[in-house]
C-alpha cells in the first residue's frame, strides 16, 4: 500500500508507473494533510516528517483506493480548465483594449452594437481614429465593411449603410480628432489581434468540449454548465 499527497500534474508519472505495475495506492488531498500538520505542536517540514504524517493519516482516517478517471473525463477536465484560463485572459485583454480605446476613439462604441464582435474589432483595426474615418469617403467605408463581414453572416446593404452613417456621426462627435500618442494606435492593433485570437481559440475549445461531452451522458449543456461541472472534476 502506497500513500501519496496530491500534487496535480506532477504526480502523473508516478501514478502511471503504479498503475502499470498494479500497485494499490491512495492519493490524499493536501488540505487534509495540512490540517493535521497545523494541529501538531511541533511544526516540522521535512520529507521524512511528511511521509510519517501521511502514514499517520492512513491509520487515523478511512481512505478509499484511488480510482483513476477515464481518459474522456480527464480530457474534459483539461479542456474546461484551459477554457476557463483563456476566458480570464481574454477578459483582461478586453479591459486593456477599452482603456486604450477611451483615449483614441471612445465615440465609436455602439456603432456595431457588440463592441467585441468580429466586424467591430476588425473595422477598428483598419480605422482606429476618427480622423482616419473622416478622411475616407463613404463608398470606401461601405466596401471595406462589406469585405470584413463574415461570409457566413451576410448583411444587407441597408445594414451596412446605417453602420457607416453611425460611424461618420461618431467620428464627428469624437473628442479626440487627432491621436497625440502613436503608442496608443500600436497598442490598439495589438490588443485587437489578441482578442480575435482568444475568441478563435475559445470557439475551438467550445467545440472540442461539446464533442468530448457528447461522448459522455450529457448531451444538452452550455459551456457555463460545463465550467460548473469542472469544479467537481478538479
Amino acid at each position: 500500500m502506497l500513500i501519496l499527497e496530491a500534487t496535480g500534474h506532477y504526480q502523473s508519472p508516478v501514478v502511471q508507473f503504479l498503475e502499470e505495475h498494479h500497485y494499490i495506492y491512495i492519493v490524499i488531498n493536501p488540505l487534509i494533510s495540512n490540517r493535521l500538520r497545523k494541529s501538531q505542536l511541533r511544526k516540522v517540514k521535512t520529507d521524512a516528517a511528511d511521509a510519517y504524517l501521511l502514514g499517520e493519516l492512513y491509520y487515523k482516517e478511512e481512505f478509499e483506493r484511488f480510482k483513476k478517471r477515464g481518459v474522456q473525463l480527464l480530457n474534459l477536465r483539461y479542456l474546461t480548465r484551459q477554457y476557463e484560463s483563456l476566458s480570464k485572459m481574454c477578459v483582461q485583454t478586453k479591459l486593456q483594449f477599452q482603456a486604450v480605446l477611451d483615449q483614441v476613439f471612445p465615440a465609436c462604441k455602439g456603432v456595431f452594437g457588440a463592441m467585441y464582435s468580429g466586424i467591430s474589432l476588425q473595422f477598428s483595426s483598419e480605422f482606429p481614429t476618427s480622423y482616419s474615418v473622416l478622411q475616407t469617403d463613404e463608398n470606401t467605408l461601405k466596401s471595406k465593411m462589406k469585405e470584413l463581414l463574415s461570409s457566413k453572416r451576410g448583411r444587407s446593404e441597408d445594414w451596412i449603410y446605417q453602420r457607416v452613417q453611425r460611424l461618420l456621426v461618431a467620428a464627428k462627435q469624437n473628442p479626440f480628432q487627432q491621436t497625440m500618442y502613436a503608442s496608443h494606435l500600436i497598442n490598439l492593433k495589438v490588443l485587437i489581434t489578441l482578442i480575435l485570437q482568444y475568441q478563435e481559440h475559445l470557439t475551438g475549445l467550445e467545440q472540442n468540449i461539446e464533442r468530448c461531452f457528447s461522448l459522455r451522458l450529457f448531451n444538452y449543456c452550455s459551456i457555463s454548465a460545463l465550467l460548473v461541472i469542472r469544479l467537481f472534476l478538479a
